[in-house]
Parts: C-alpha cells; structure tokens; sequence
C-alpha cells in the first residue's frame, strides 16, 4: 500500500506539473536502458546453449583441458 500511495501522490504532481520533493526522486523521470531486438536476443541465447552442449560432449569424450568451444562461448558471455 505504501509504495501505491507514493506512486500516486507522486504522479499527481506529475501531471499537475508540480515541483515538489517526489518529483525529484530518481525514479521519476528514470529512463531504461535499450535492450536488444527479440529475436537477435533470442538467437544469441539459443547459439550459446548449443555452443555449451558442444563443449560438453568435446569434453566428455576425454579432453584433459577446457574445450575451445567453451572458452569461446565464454567471451561471448562476458563469463569470467
């Protein structure tokens, strides 16, 4: 209920173009970030669970050393 009433006190201000202490909170006015197009996002996610899988079966057929594919796919995944 707090954050309702919060929400609507301040979009009343908002709307009435009222300077007050709630419009200057920093989620009023926050602007997101821009996230990527669907089906790209979509694509990359789907390329890097198989990249995975291929490294998986690389490794389990008795590499000794982390498999080409996953340190790749690492990179692409900002992994550490």
């Amino acid at each position: 209920m707090t954050s309702t009433n919060l929400a609507a006190r301040t979009l009343t201000d908002l709307v009435l173009r009222r300077e007050s202490r709630l419009t200057r909170l920093p989620w009023t006015g926050h602007r997101p970030g821009t996230w990527e197009p669907e089906p790209l996002r979509w694509l990359g996610v789907r390329g890097l669970y198989v990249a995975y899988r291929w490294a998986d079966r690389h490794e389990a057929g008795g590499r000794a050393r982390t498999s080409p594919i996953a340190t790749v796919a690492d990179l692409i995944a900002r992994r550490p």
